[in-house]
């Protein structure tokens, strides 16, 4: 009878004490042992057969013994090369568009034992995650959230609220957390699950808004044309004089209401998809050019000359919604000639290449600037658009308001300047929209100079020169 030879030991191993010499030893005396109490026969006189069995029984044992510790050891240090693996699950869950994370702990009063042991791909994108594990305080600080999950955790019940996240992009979250028993070394397990209602409750509240400010500011001119309207049919209805000028003053408090329709229509619509980046290219400068060919007849109209810098075409390219940026545009340059005095100019210039604090950086040391908007990621290159007048220029305290919705400086609502106010906060959103920024600068009797900027495409951005800001 022959015996296959036994595997080698592991490699890591070298050193192992000589058991299987005392194994077989042992082992054929047991067997030979069972042999002679099976058969009754004495030790001595059962001959060499039954020792030949008992010794070849005891090197198959030994031999799959080997065999079996061999295996064993390949097994280990297969496991322990992917240990730094994701568990197989990984993939499933990364493909998953809702933040997840498994949470674990061991006591509810140890806050540092509270860990995400795994979070998916959309999670780490959410909490700007770069390690595979860690604190959860360290990545989620929100009271609400901890709690639930401490529910979860440690009362094994089901928990939900709401997380809100700040920066010029701000995103509402539904947070479930949902217990999953304990894990092999004791810990407890809970499965925190984020679900992104951000554009639920901006219609809720876009919607809201517009009935807020709808009604509030069309109650005046309303009241103005029932009043005229009331007028007309009584006492002034055979005054020839008096009804041109009533229906002259109805037609613009029509107009007014129009315009503020239209604003407050695009400003929801605006509101409603800030969340969402614009995917289709254009060119800053090729915008501009559109806008200023079309207001120059209104520019020649109130004898204020449009004096462009633009660079070359293709130069100035930005991921944006095109009729939104031109919409920037016309706002900025629009507002521009309303505050500018009769032969003023109203520059309007784009660069391209400048840091996000280069664009927000101002032109004049002698003016106040302020940042109205920043973005949450401000790196990388950007095309800025500067639109400057000549104008009485804004006091200081009135700056961090102007993007407010319907305000507007003291002494500029009446009178040809009249307007909706909302056109800079409709530039605001939309500058958001685009992740780009706004800022001002002004001071009294020197002008005011608005500068919005937008990200360059990284082909536009690698092409362009960088300009970063410069000590003031």
């Amino acid at each position: 009878m022959s015996l296959p030879p036994p595997p080698p030991l592991a490699s890591h191993a070298p050193h192992a004490p000589p058991w299987p010499i005392l194994a077989v030893g042992a082992t054929a005396l047991v067997v030979l042992a069972a042999l002679t109490a099976l058969h009754r026969l004495d030790p001595i006189a059962a001959g060499p057969a039954a020792l030949v069995v008992a010794v070849a029984t005891a090197l198959a044992v030994v031999a799959a013994n080997r065999f079996a510790q061999a295996r064993f050891l390949e097994l280990s240090h297969a496991a322990t090369e992917r240990a730094g693996e994701p568990p197989p699950f990984a993939s499933l869950i990364n493909a998953l568009p809702d933040p997840i994370l498994v949470i674990s702990a061991a006591e509810p009063e140890d806050i540092t034992s509270l860990r995400y042991i795994f979070a998916n791909s959309a999670a780490r994108n959410l909490l700007r995650i770069d390690s595979g594990e860690g604190l959860l305080v360290g990545v989620i600080r929100d009271p609400a959230v901890l709690e639930a999950v401490d529910t979860a955790l440690f009362a094994a019940l089901d928990a939900e609220t709401v997380y809100e996240t700040t920066g010029a992009q701000p995103l509402t979250l539904r947070a479930h957390a949902r217990p999953l028993g304990l894990a092999l070394d004791g810990r407890r397990l809970a499965l925190l699950v984020f679900r992104d209602e951000t554009e639920v409750r901006r219609v809720e509240r876009t919607r809201a808004d517009f009935l807020a400010n709808a009604s509030h500011e069309l109650r005046t001119p309303l009241a103005s044309l029932a009043g005229f309207i009331e007028t007309l049919r009584g006492h002034a209805r055979d005054d020839a004089g008096a009804r041109e000028r009533f229906l002259a003053i109805m037609q613009a408090q029509a107009e007014r209401m129009s315009r503020l329709i239209a604003d407050l229509m695009s400003l929801s619509r605006i509101e409603l998809n800030e969340h969402i980046a614009p995917s289709d290219e254009l060119d800053l400068a090729l915008c501009v050019t559109d806008v200023l060919d079309a207001l120059a007849p209104i520019a020649r109209e109130r004898s204020v000359a449009l004096v462009p810098t633009l660079p070359a075409r293709g130069v100035a390219r930005v991921a944006g919604d095109r009729d939104q940026i031109l919409q920037v545009v016309q706002n900025l340059v629009d507002n521009a000639m309303k505050y500018s005095v009769a032969g003023g100019s109203v520059s309007v210039a784009v660069e391209v290449g400048a840091t996000a604090e280069a664009a927000a950086a101002g032109l004049r040391s002698d003016s106040a600037r302020l940042s109205l908007l920043t973005p949450d990621h401000p790196g990388g290159a950007y095309a800025v658009l500067r639109v400057s007048d000549q104008g009485a220029g804004i006091a200081r305290e009135h700056l961090p308001r102007l993007t407010e919705r319907f305000y507007r400086v003291e002494g500029q609502k009446s009178g040809e300047r009249s307007g909706t106010g909302l056109g800079l906060a409709i530039v605001k959103h939309i500058a958001n929209r685009h992740r780009g920024g706004l800022a001002v600068e002004s001071a009294p009797g020197q002008g005011t100079t608005f500068t919005a900027y937008f990200p360059l495409l990284p082909a536009a951005a690698a092409a362009a020169p960088a300009r970063v800001a410069k000590a003031s």
